[in-house]
Order: structure tokens, then C-alpha cells, then sequence
């Protein structure tokens, strides 16, 4: 479990590296993650009483809710999950029910524990692999099996056990030079024989429950595994491909499962952070015809989840107490309290962010770590082509991007993806074949390029 004691103030700074603006946003998050790091270091008794202040998002479609959300939990290392509310269906409807959100996210955990024990054996991995890749570079050496013999054999010679061990200290003088040229690269090329285990894979069986197949307590592939024999193939690959091989399956063998999988719930259970997006999309009256999944039911389904209770997982049981919830939508056509009220009381923090314009989209263009600019130069980079965006370029950019939102549908910053891509098309397509190595992109090629997308509305609605 990650417990890194960022301050508030420096969790917002590191926020505002990858997202502009939505300042109210930030501090309600950064005020979350630090009131865990406080309830995990205050006495264990009052630990368990301290529940997570799970936070509501109010505000349109691509202004950041879900980033700021992944953000948070890679500054903390917290196993993470986006799920959408609408996905989820009442108990007694064939689909998913609400606990599989839990389930997913002690699998993502399980992958990133393991994938940290992995790093952890690494070197010890690595070096195992080495020997075995030396044991098949070398021919086998018959003199260790004949000195053992000798040994039992009370009539052989001394001079014959002699001989013996002078074949050995030359083999191992040989394979010595053998590790030198391995590690000095000059081995690359050679090509080696594997036999490689296959993972076993049983056939997929799907059970429509109102629970979980794991709740069943059933695990087929652990059941019928030693009934059947793992396949090994052979195969037959270079140097370099088969060290890989062989660390890796040398590193899943040094792995202690059973305290990943330990490591894994109690992160869940102490760090886990879900991201419930289109909450809105459960909010609202219900169908008053057909067999219709109520939105209100699907409300009192998530409610036990939110409040705390236990998850049984294929792991083990799972406590929610003090999963973070961070629920995110629109609510253009509803409100937050239009939720049932017990499920309100469970989110006691609103925030709502505002629209993007003009000034956002410039600093989303040019300010981030990963800003689109950035990226659309490093990709021609690789082409060896060098291209360049003058200030007068990106500010319209920023305009047309903010026209379109204002005519159409406002799908926030993920209107400069479409932009972007539409201006760069030709560029993008004859990259390969251009001689002109140095390009600049100025507001008259912005012009020429987006004119027509912004006086033609139809045009604008196709390039969502």
C-alpha cells in the first residue's frame, strides 16, 4: 500500500502538470487522498470509524473529471477503476450487477502487486535464467555423471578420477568464456531451443447468476488444471528472445502468490479508489412501459457497495468500508439531488467544474507534459520531419475548437483531438514522402484547413 504523505497543496501541483484549470476540482480530491493518509495514521480503532468523503462531479462531458480522478490514483500508487453507472442493472435483470465493480478492481490490484514482486525478483530472475540459457548454449557434460560414477566404484584408478576432474575444470573454464561473450552481446545471434510451458486455458463457461460466478466459490480451471497435463511446446528462437523467456517464467516461479494476493486486497481495501462515471444516467423517471431495469433500483443496488459491506471475491472477502468513491456526470437533464437520499448522504462532496473556452484550450494545447502539440511533434519527429506551431497558430486552433463546441454538441477538450487530426491529415498521410523536412504551422494554414469545418455546421457535427 502506497503512502507517499503528499500534502494537499502538492497534490494539486502535481495535478495541475497534466490538467488546466478546474482549481475547485483539485483541492476537493487532493482534500481526499490527504484525509486517508490522516485516518490511516491515527489510532486503529478510530481508523475503522473514519469513512472516505466520497465527491460528486458535476460538469460537462471532456473538461477533465475522469484525468483528474486517474491522476489522483498514479500519484498514489491506488489500484483504480473507471466503470460506467449505466452498465449496471438491478439484482434480477441478466447483466452486471454492481459487486463486479469490486471484483475488477481486486484483479487490476492483483496485476499491479504482481507486477511489483516481479521487479522485486528481477536480478535473482535474471540470473537463474542466465544459467539456463549457458545450459543450453553448452553440450551436456558427460564428466560430471562419469566422476560421480568413479566414486561409487571402489576399483576405479585414481588417474582415471583425475582425468575426470581436469574434464570439469575445463568445461567450467569454457562455459566461463561462454558468459563473457554472452554478456558482452557477441552471442545475439545464436538461436537456441526452447521447450516452453503452455498456460492453461479451460474452456469458457458463462453462469447468469445475481451473483458473481466467484461467489460460487467455484475456480473450474484451478479444479480440473491437475487433471490434465500442461502442454510444452518447443520453439526455437535468438538469444536475447529467450533470456526474456526464461526470466520471466524463472520470476513467475520465485513469486509468492499468496502474499500477493494478500498485498493486493488489503490495497483495495485501504487505497481503492472507483470512478463512477454517467451517474446522471441512473437519475431520472423511469420507464413507464415494458420490462425496463429501474434506475432507482440500480441506485438502492449501489448503495450497500458506497455505505460499506463485504464483497466475496475469488481472492477472499472484500471490506468497501474505505474505498473512495468519485462519481462523475452531467446531470444536464437532472440534478445531484435527485438521487435517493441515502445514496446523496454517501457522497458528501459536490464540485462542479466549468466549460472549457478559448484561454483553456490554448493552455491545454501548449501547457501539459503530454499537451497535444507536443505530442503531433514528437510523432513527426520520427519521420524526421520538424514542425512547428506559431502562437498566432495555436490561439486558432483554440477558437475554431471553441466555435465548434458552441455551435454543436460541447464535447470539451476532446474537440482539439478532431481539430488537431483534421488540420495534420495531409501532413500525417505524406510525412514519408515529403522533401520539405521543416514545417510551419501559421494561422493562415489554420484558416485554409478549418474554414470550411467552421462555417458549415453539418461539416462541424460530422468531425464529432
Amino acid at each position: 500500500m502506497s503512502n507517499n504523505g503528499l500534502t494537499p497543496r502538492e497534490i494539486v501541483e502535481k495535478l495541475d502538470r497534466h490538467i488546466i484549470g478546474q482549481a475547485d476540482a483539485k483541492r476537493a480530491v487532493a482534500i481526499a487522498l490527504r484525509n486517508r493518509w490522516r485516518r490511516q495514521n491515527v489510532s486503529e480503532e478510530l481508523a475503522d470509524e473514519i469513512s472516505p468523503k466520497n465527491i460528486i462531479m458535476i460538469g460537462p462531458t471532456g473538461v477533465g473529471k475522469t484525468e483528474i480522478a486517474r491522476r489522483l490514483a498514479k500519484l498514489d500508487n491506488s489500484p483504480f477503476l473507471k466503470v460506467e453507472a449505466s452498465k449496471f442493472t438491478e439484482v434480477g435483470y441478466v447483466g452486471r450487477d454492481v459487486e463486479s465493480m469490486v471484483r475488477d478492481l481486486v484483479e487490476l490490484s492483483i496485476n499491479m502487486v504482481k507486477s511489483e514482486e516481479q521487479e522485486n525478483v528481477q536480478v535473482m530472475a535474471a540470473e537463474i535464467a542466465e544459467e539456463r540459457l549457458l545450459d543450453l548454449l553448452l553440450p551436456a557434460k558427460p564428466a560430471e555423471k562419469k566422476i560421480d560414477d568413479m566414486l561409487t566404484n571402489v576399483e576405479s584408478s585414481e588417474e582415471d578420477i583425475r582425468m575426470t576432474e581436469d574434464q570439469i575444470k575445463k568445461a567450467d573454464a569454457t562455459r566461463e568464456k561462454l558468459r563473457k561473450l554472452f554478456r558482452d552481446g557477441k552471442l545475439d545471434n545464436r538461436v537456441v531451443e526452447l521447450e516452453i510451458t503452455e498456460p492453461r486455458n479451460g474452456p469458457m463457461i458463462e453462469i447468469f447468476s445475481a451473483v458473481g460466478m466467484e461467489d460460487m466459490g467455484l475456480n473450474l480451471k484451478d479444479m480440473l488444471g491437475n487433471a490434465f497435463p500442461q502442454k510444452k511446446k518447443r520453439r526455437t528462437v535468438k538469444v536475447p528472445e529467450a533470456l526474456e523467456i526464461l526470466t520471466e517464467e524463472e520470476a513467475q516461479k520465485l513469486i509468492d502468490m499468496d502474499k500477493v494476493h494478500r498485498i493486493a486486497l488489503e490495497r483495495v481495501e485501504q487505497s481503492g479508489i472507483i470512478f463512477l462515471d454517467e451517474i446522471d444516467k441512473i437519475v431520472g423517471s423511469d420507464s413507464a412501459h415494458g420490462p425496463d431495469v429501474s434506475r432507482e433500483g440500480v441506485q438502492r443496488d449501489l448503495l450497500p457497495i458506497v455505505e460499506g459491506s463485504s464483497v466475496n471475491t475469488r481472492y477472499g472477502m472484500v471490506r468497501t468500508d474505505h474505498i473512495l468513491f468519485i462519481a462523475a456526470g452531467a446531470f444536464s437533464a437532472s440534478k445531484p439531488s435527485d438521487l435517493i437520499p441515502e445514496l446523496q448522504g454517501r457522497f458528501p462532496i459536490r464540485v462542479e467544474l466549468d466549460s472549457l473556452g478559448k484561454e483553456e484550450f490554448i493552455r491545454i494545447l501548449t501547457e501539459p507534459k503530454n499537451a497535444l502539440v507536443k505530442q503531433y511533434i514528437e510523432m513527426m519527429a520520427t519521420e524526421g520531419i520538424k514542425l512547428t506551431f506559431t502562437d498566432e497558430a495555436i490561439a486558432e486552433i483554440a477558437e475554431v475548437a471553441a466555435q465548434v463546441n458552441e455551435k454543436t454538441e460541447n464535447i470539451g477538450a476532446r474537440r482539439l483531438y478532431t481539430i488537431m487530426e483534421t488540420l495534420l491529415d495531409d501532413i500525417s498521410f505524406e510525412a514519408p514522402d515529403l522533401q520539405e523536412k521543416e514545417i510551419t504551422i501559421d494561422d493562415k494554414y489554420v484558416d485554409e484547413k478549418l474554414d470550411e469545418i467552421v462555417e458549415d455546421e453539418d461539416l462541424s457535427r460530422y468531425i464529432l
